[in-house]
C-alpha cells in the first residue's frame, strides 16, 4: 500500500517515527522536523511522553490551549459562534500557509489527499469547534474544559480498534487515576455554575460532540496514509476547507457576517488563530503522529488545570479543596501514564 507525500511521489506508508529515526532529519527548537512532524530518536519502543522532544511541545500546547478557554468565552458576544470560528480559521489558514512556506513545505496537496483534508477540516475545524463554542453558551468554560479532558478515552479506544495500537497497563492505571481527578474538577465546576439542569445537560452533550469530533481527527492523523503527508500543508488545506464550511453554515444560519469591533474581541481572534491554532496544531498533531492518539490526548488532562491556574492569576479564581484535590489527582494520573511506552 502506498501513500503520497507533498511532492506527488509514492512513498512507503510505514510509521512516520520509523522513517524519522532512520533518516535522522534535523529538528528545530520547537521539536518539529522540517516537515512539521515531531522529531524523535530511537525506535518505537523508546517513545513516551517523557521523550524530551515530545515533552516540550506537549507542555507548550497545554499552556497555550489552557488560555484559549477564557478567550473563547469572551468571543461569545454579539457575534454568532460559527462566525467567530470562521474568523479564527481565516487567520489560522493564512498563518499556516506562511509557516508552511517558511518551513519549505509545498502549498499544493496531491489530488487524492484532498479527501483527507476535507475530513480533517470538517471534524476538527468545523464540528469540534462549533460544538465547543456553543457549549460555552450554556455552561462555564471550566466545565467544558474538564469534560473535554475525557478525550483520552475515545482516542485510546478508537486507536486500538482502527489502528491496532497497544497500550501498557501503566497507561490504564494512569487513565483511571486521571479520570478520578477530572471527576472532582467536574463536580467543582458544576457546583459553582448558576445554570439550570437543562442547560448543563445540553452543554455537556455539545461538549461530548466536540470530543468525538476531535477524536476522529486525532485518529485520522495517526493513520499511516495520513502520516505520509506533510503536516503543515495538510493543515493549510484542512483549515481552508473549515473556513468554507463554517462560512456556509454561518451565513445559512445567521445571515451576513457580524463583527465585534471591541479590541478584546479582535485580539482574541488573533490569539486563537495564531497562538491557539498555527502554533499548537502542528505541535499537537505531530505528537499524535509520533506516540499515538491515546497518549497525546493526555494533553487535555493538563489543559483544565492550566486554565484554572491562569484564571487564578487573571480572574481571581480561588482554589477550593475539591478543585485542588482534583487537579493534584489528575496530575498524578498524568505522571503515571507518562511512564508508559506507546
Amino acid at each position: 500500500m502506498t501513500s503520497f507525500d507533498g511532492q506527488n511521489k509514492a512513498v512507503s506508508a510505514e510509521p512516520v517515527e520509523a522513517r524519522l529515526s532512520s533518516e535522522k532529519r534535523p529538528s528545530t527548537s520547537s521539536g518539529l522536523t522540517d516537515e512539521g512532524r515531531v522529531s524523535v530518536s530511537g525506535g518505537e519502543a523508546d517513545l513516551s511522553l517523557l521523550t524530551p522532544r515530545i515533552l516540550f511541545p506537549f507542555i507548550l500546547v497545554a499552556l497555550i490551549w489552557g488560555g484559549t478557554w477564557i478567550v473563547i468565552r469572551d468571543q461569545l458576544s454579539s457575534v454568532p459562534p460559527t462566525w467567530s470560528v470562521c474568523y479564527r480559521f481565516i487567520v489560522a489558514a493564512i498563518g499556516m500557509a506562511v509557516l508552511a512556506r517558511v518551513r519549505g513545505q509545498p502549498l499544493l496537496l496531491p489530488a487524492r489527499a484532498h479527501a483527507i483534508a476535507l475530513m480533517l477540516g470538517a471534524s476538527q475545524f468545523v464540528l469540534n469547534f462549533n460544538f465547543v463554542y456553543n457549549a460555552e453558551r450554556f455552561v462555564t468554560s471550566g466545565l467544558v474544559a474538564s469534560t473535554f479532558a475525557l478525550l483520552m478515552l475515545p482516542n485510546a479506544l478508537f486507536g486500538r480498534i482502527f489502528l491496532g495500537r497497544r497500550l501498557e497497563p501503566s497507561f490504564f492505571v494512569g487513565t483511571g487515576i486521571a479520570i478520578l481527578g477530572v471527576a472532582l474538577l467536574f463536580v467543582q465546576e458544576y457546583r459553582a455554575m448558576p445554570a439550570s439542569g437543562r442547560d448543563v445537560a445540553f452543554g455537556i452533550l455539545l461538549t461530548v460532540g466536540g470530543i468525538l469530533s476531535a477524536s476522529f481527527a486525532n485518529v485520522l492523523q495517526a493513520a499511516r496514509r495520513v502520516q505520509a503527508l506533510p503536516l503543515l500543508t495538510l493543515l493549510v488545506w484542512a483549515m481552508g476547507y473549515g473556513v468554507l464550511f463554517n462560512a456556509a453554515i454561518a451565513f445559512a444560519s445567521f445571515g451576513p457576517p457580524v463583527i465585534d469591533p471591541r479590541p478584546a474581541y479582535l485580539l482574541g481572534i488573533l490569539y486563537l488563530g495564531l497562538l491557539g491554532s498555527v502554533v499548537t496544531f502542528p505541535l499537537y498533531f505531530g505528537i499524535v503522529r509520533a506516540i499515538g492518539p491515546g497518549k497525546a490526548a493526555y494533553n487535555s488532562v493538563l489543559v483544565p488545570v492550566v486554565a484554572m491556574a491562569l484564571s487564578t492569576l487573571f480572574e481571581g479564581y480561588r482554589w477550593s479543596p475539591l478543585a485542588a484535590a482534583g487537579g493534584g489527582i489528575a496530575m498524578l494520573g498524568l505522571l503515571v501514564a507518562m511512564r508508559a511506552r506507546r
